[in-house]
């Protein structure tokens, strides 16, 4: 009896297509982000795009989800990336790797720590000898896990993908892209099919692709250009239904041309297809037409195209143990800060249900292959657990010993968030007015220099917020030696655009009058980890200013009815901060720019039979009677208008 074939899955240039175990093969697949979905709803998640007929999956490795600092690495909890590759394959799919160092996923700087930027002049995604030595250093760490798993050695993993969207940054470093490709041959092997994925534009095909790594394409149902420059126009795209078809048709024959243009011959691959896009805060909620999303499918699958597709929406993170939300941000002409939810209007919602879309991309799946056998899961169930009522505990400056236990740190003039090693959420920075202003005077910061926004207090009393590409000047009066506080906020760093050296916090300093105001006192602030060991709950009460304006903290509690179910939370009145349910962070509300106006609350961070405790902090004021309304469906599309947002 003759021996079956080593597995295998290699490039058939001959005949256009992949070959597994030597057979010709297609995949259609849809892309899933373990990093943004709980542990226990994995499987829920895997299953429904498994029975939707997708038998392989894209999976994204964040490094800073991994390596918080140098050399520390986390691989527990929800961290455990084995462990889902072990679920996939216990479930019959198929993995394509994507591990980056950039994968860019809309994530918190496209994944890359920001400790990296601790080395101020360092050239990221480029043959910088500081880079290469923690990428290095990254993927010795990483690849180890992933090579017993892939295909040639009994695993599921048939590609992985090397770096993302490479074209499309500044740099254009070969050596930078030959550098990784050794890396991953020799932590590898020399079997692995390794590919790129670069948009259909000629110059991000020319700078993004490398002899001995496949090139591939990305690109959705509508015009190509200038889809990855996030300058892409809104969906449906503004023409007749009946235009619908033959644009679908004509992007597909357009972006696959690009890839022949690079690729003459082998597998035609439309590596991220976009079934939705992303929000911006303060922008409308995406939406795509469902009709020109299948259509462009099938289009693809016609010409025996393989096909991954955003299936999953990208949920916010909830992780183990508590952290911070990790949305990035976009860059182009000006920072764009993305939403916590990435509802994505994606085929399965940000609770996991399954959508029209998904039914539609299922039903053009169906006529080129068989579907598995068996009923779709069903839709999480939802709770509205009603309002509940909030307290204002205190004011955040008055409760510095409890968030920055440390010493402040004195410099003669602001230092950024990476000067002291901080890599999230928010700093304090201090210093006093150093004269009498009695008539109203300028407050002022450079342009750009607050990163991203400062919540100013004078006296402890709330003046106004200066904002990255934003305000920049307020007008104030106080005495000489008044207390001037400023809260700065990181609302992501760049995960797209020109440059990721993102830095955060004061970038410049602050002048009064013209004149730079110096002896700062800079406080680092570890929210989460005293809420994660369960202050203010935990605390002793708080005597508190009467005042609603300004950054404070509010608590309360509730209790399930006997069900620990899927909820959404709004925010009435509310203006922006971030929630904290049992110790995990949830992310940012910000409902007077919107769109989202609702976080999603999976049911197992709930508890049943005992209270459940809420922290919010509240940046710039409450409502007079502040509570939380908990609904069982989501609101996203709320956007202030302009005007508004001008004078809020």
């Amino acid at each position: 009896q003759a021996s079956p074939p080593p597995r295998s899955f290699q490039l058939d240039y001959a005949r256009d297509c992949f070959r597994k175990d030597g057979a010709p093969f297609r995949y259609v697949s849809g892309s899933v982000h373990y990093a943004r979905i709980p542990r226990p709803a994995w499987r829920d998640r895997l299953l429904k795009m498994y029975m939707s007929g997708l038998g392989t999956v894209q999976v994204y490795v964040p490094w800073n989800y991994h390596e918080p600092l140098p050399g520390v690495y986390d691989f527990a909890g929800d961290r455990d990336v084995e462990a889902f590759l072990d679920l996939t394959a216990e479930l019959g799919l198929l993995v394509i790797l994507r591990p980056g160092p950039y994968i860019c996923a809309e994530w918190e700087m496209g994944g890359l720590p920001a400790w990296l930027l601790w080395k101020a002049d360092i050239v990221l995604r480029s043959s910088d000898p500081a880079y290469l030595a923690a990428v290095d250093s990254w993927l010795h760490v990483l690849l180890p896990k992933i090579k017993p798993r892939l295909y040639q050695h009994g695993g599921n993993i048939i590609s992985v993908q090397v770096e993302n969207e490479y074209g499309s940054y500044y740099a254009c470093d070969y050596d930078y892209l030959r550098h990784l490709l050794g890396s991953f041959r020799a932590l590898l092997g020399s079997e692995v099919l390794l590919f790129t994925t670069d948009s259909a534009q000629a110059e991000d095909l020319h700078c993004g692709t490398l002899q001995g790594l496949y090139a591939t394409v990305d690109f959705g149902p509508g015009a190509t250009e200038g889809e990855e420059e996030r300058g892409r126009r809104s969906w449906p795209p503004p023409v007749p239904t009946f235009f619908f078809f033959a644009l679908a048709d004509s992007n597909v024959t357009e972006a696959f041309g690009a890839q022949r243009r690079v690729e003459p011959r082998g597998p035609l691959v439309n590596s991220e297809y976009y079934t939705g896009w992303l929000d911006y805060w303060g922008g409308v909620h995406a939406s795509t037409s469902t009709a020109l999303v299948a259509q462009g499918l099938a289009n693809m699958l016609q010409l025996g195209a393989n096909v991954n597709m955003q299936v999953a929406s990208r949920e916010s993170p909830f992780l183990q143990p508590p952290s911070l939300p990790w949305p990035g941000a976009d860059f182009k002409d000006q920072y764009k800060p993305v939403t916590t939810s990435y509802d994505y209007d994606a085929p399965l919602s940000e609770a996991g249900d399954p959508t029209e879309k998904l039914f539609a991309i299922r039903t053009v799946i169906s006529k080129f292959q068989p579907l598995p056998v068996g009923p779709m899961p069903p839709p999480t169930p939802k709770y509205a657990y009603g309002q509940v009522a909030l307290h204002k505990y205190a004011d955040l400056l008055d409760i510095l010993d409890a968030l920055s236990p440390s010493r402040p740190i004195q410099s003669q003039f602001p230092l950024t968030f990476e000067a002291i090693k901080q890599a999230h959420g928010f700093v304090l920075y201090r210093t006093r007015l150093p004269h009498d202003v009695l008539d109203p005077a300028t407050l002022s910061t450079p342009p750009h220099s607050v990163c991203d926004r400062g919540y100013v207090m004078l006296q402890k009393e709330y003046q106004g917020t200066l904002e990255r590409d934003g305000q920049t000047v307020l007008r104030v009066t106080g005495k000489a030696g008044d207390a001037l506080d400023v809260l700065l906020e990181n609302m992501g760093r760049i995960s797209f655009g020109a440059n990721f050296s993102d830095f955060k916090g004061l970038l410049g300093n602050l002048s009064l009058d013209s004149s730079p105001l110096s002896n700062w006192f800079i406080y680092p602030l570890d929210i989460d980890t005293a809420i994660q060991q369960g202050w203010p709950h935990t605390a002793l009460p708080k005597s508190s200013r009467r005042g609603r304006a300004g950054p404070a903290f509010y608590t309360g509690t509730f209790e399930t009815p006997g069900i620990a179910w899927d909820t959404f939370v709004k925010f009435p009145g509310w203006s922006k901060g971030q929630l904290w349910i049992n110790g995990f962070n949830l992310g940012r509300y910000w409902p007077r720019r919107g769109p989202q106006q609702t976080l999603f609350v999976p049911g197992s961070l709930l508890r049943v039979g005992s209270p459940n405790n809420i922290t919010v902090l509240e940046l710039e004021g409450a409502p007079p009677t502040p509570y939380l309304l908990f609904l069982d469906q989501p609101l996203f599309n709320r956007t202030l208008s302009r005007s508004t947002l001008a004078t809020e």
